[in-house]
């Protein structure tokens, strides 16, 4: 493999020093991560962004970033500086906006990591080098790219479709088609080049992505390794619960004050009543 370019090796560095803080500081950690119901109800759209720095543990952190490390070279050293790191962020965003949409009733998922990116790094190199070889450091074995590619996202469908690990599928599904995507369209040549193995590739993920839009039910399918799906809170539900609960204090606030007076209420009572009282809408 290449050296890892200046930008590759920026983005490991932020990576490792992001992620640290989210490690050692728990508020940090919740306010810049993937969360659906801080993106579509506060239209906090920064975490698309900053959820990709942050990671759940070291070893989450060091296989996002060994594998960036492994291929960045190669994509930055040919395509350059500038549409390297636009492959990288759009795949980033692209990641984590297929999961917000597949998750938008979903108003308690969170997730955080690199994954999405790296993923459409990796993608990239696939688009642009379909004949190479990828190697495991770990295993004494290497797949060509194209068959790394094709198990790659029928894992993520697989993931997508059975819920059954908390591994982020629809990021390294997004990422991965977003990098692919972007990667041609930068070397537009490539996909004359190597366009069946690409459609190979894609057309199963493209299929998926039709039926979810479509017909979203079909992630609710029951298979064999997961039997009953969880009832997630949707997005509506958990609003109009939390409003339901905010009604409640505030009428039992209300009717104190109507049988003892305002001066029965305790500093925190009054606090509350005031911040019922703005949200109440």
């Amino acid at each position: 493999m290449l050296d890892t370019g200046i930008i590759g090796l920026l983005l490991i560095v932020a990576n490792f020093i992001v992620s640290y803080i989210g490690f050692k500081d728990h508020f940090f950690f919740d306010k810049y991560k993937f969360e659906v119901e801080k993106i579509l109800i506060h239209k906090d759209y920064k975490r698309l962004i900053t959820s990709g720095f942050l990671h759940v543990s070291w070893l989450h952190l060091i296989l996002n970033m060994i594998c960036l490390y492994l291929f960045s070279g190669f994509v930055e050293t040919y395509l350059g500086e500038l549409k390297f790191i636009i492959i990288y962020c759009t795949s980033l965003i692209g990641g984590n906006l297929l999961s917000l949409f597949i998750n938008r009733n979903h108003a308690d998922y969170a997730a955080v990591g690199a994954s999405g990116a790296t993923s459409g790094i990796v993608f990239a190199f696939i688009a642009l080098f379909p004949g190479a070889y990828i190697n495991f450091f770990i295993l004494p074995i290497s797949l060509p790219c194209w068959l790394y590619g094709i198990l790659f996202i029928a894992a993520s469908i697989y993931g997508i479709k059975s819920r059954r690990d908390n591994i982020g599928h629809e990021a390294h599904l997004g990422g991965a088609l977003i990098g692919m995507a972007t990667a041609l369209l930068m070397h537009p040549s490539a996909l004359i080049e190597n366009y069946v193995t690409i459609l190979i590739i894609t057309l199963p993920a493209i299929v998926l992505i039709y039926l979810i839009i479509t017909r979203p039910n079909i992630l609710l399918v029951d298979n064999l390794f997961f039997k009953k799906h969880q009832k997630f809170y949707s997005i509506d539900h958990k609003y109009n619960a939390e409003r339901l609960d905010r009604q409640k204090e505030l009428n039992k606030l209300l009717d104190k004050i109507n049988k003892k007076g305002m001066d029965s209420l305790s500093e925190k009572e009054k606090e509350n009543l005031k911040k019922y009282s703005m949200n109440i809408d």
